[in-house]
């Protein structure tokens, strides 16, 4: 792993900041990985990088931080994983996050209002403010940031996603052979996307909801769609759309603190991620639970 060290003469923002650059980020986008590095190093009074090869060296990153201010390079999944990691160490309280997102999965990154340009996404961390956020704890002590999907949508892959990003480092290196290849895109047909269906996503499910104990909808009406999110005030949003419900119809809403979906083995989507099956899982929101660093005004 690789550690660079780098001092500025900016008194504006007397931070000490420990950039962690996600792996994948340095291979999709090297050139916004530089970007960003450039303006956080020019705008704190101390800068020190840190180029994890896998998760477990990010962990070890973060763990060892003392008291540096983290900030992320990278996507949905890195966060994922820093608030995760932070969560598990019980120390989501004392430690506020600064993003700025490269990569391939932004849908989160912007859902929370992050900038997605690498000198906006730099600045906010420079000359934003700390936001505490709700998220959402399941029984087994996994977090959501974002929403709860159940049944998982399917997943929707465009065919040059992949390409684009094993390919991005070097194009970022060679600026001419990245205008090539917008060029040969453009040029050539582009390939159909392939969809690919996520198992335990077709088909009605037949779930039990309950919100703080009440329940929302039982197993003998079926349903199409289920999502809990993170609200405010440490209540979760709920909605729920069964079956026999008319396509303009407004979905079955509730708020609480806590959230258990049971059935048969049922699959569902966390933020990002496609965990079970499962027959039952439970999710808590915790207000403010941890600290995000958003641009101001």
């Amino acid at each position: 792993m690789a550690e660079v060290a780098t001092s500025a003469r900016s008194s504006a923002t007397p931070d000490q900041l420990l950039v962690v650059v996600d792996p994948v980020a340095r291979r999709a986008d090297g050139e916004s990985v530089r970007i960003a590095k450039d303006v956080l190093g020019a705008g704190a009074a101390h800068t020190k990088v840190c180029l994890p090869e896998d998760p477990e060296e990010f962990a070890r990153v973060l763990r060892r931080r003392g008291s540096r201010r983290p900030v992320v390079i990278g996507d949905d999944r890195a966060l994922l994983r820093a608030v995760a990691l932070l969560h598990r160490q019980r120390e989501l309280a004392g430690c506020a996050l600064s993003v700025v997102p490269v990569g391939p999965v932004l849908g989160l990154a912007r859902s929370l209002g992050l900038p997605t340009g690498a000198v906006a996404a730099a600045r906010a961390v420079l000359d934003g403010a700390v936001r505490r956020l709700d998220l959402l704890v399941d029984d087994s002590d996994g977090v959501v940031l974002g929403e709860v999907g159940i049944p998982p949508a399917t997943v929707r892959e465009h065919a040059d996603a992949e390409a684009g990003a094993g390919g991005g480092a070097h194009a970022a290196a060679r600026p001419w052979l990245r205008t090539c290849q917008s060029l040969v895109r453009t040029l050539t047909p582009a390939r159909p996307a392939r969809i690919t269906a996520v198992p335990g996503a077709a088909g009605p499910a037949r779930l039990r909801v309950e919100v703080d104990g009440v329940t929302l909808v039982d197993l003998d009406q079926p349903v199409d769609a289920v999502s809990v999110l993170p609200g405010s005030g440490g209540l979760a949003k709920v909605k729920v759309r069964p079956v026999s419900l008319d396509a303009e119809a407004p979905p079955l809403t509730a708020r609480g603190r806590t959230v258990t979906v049971s059935g048969a083995h049922y699959r569902y989507r966390a933020d990002a991620v496609v965990s079970g099956p499962v027959r039952t899982r439970t999710w808590v929101a915790r207000e403010g639970a941890w600290g995000l660093t958003l641009p101001t005004g």
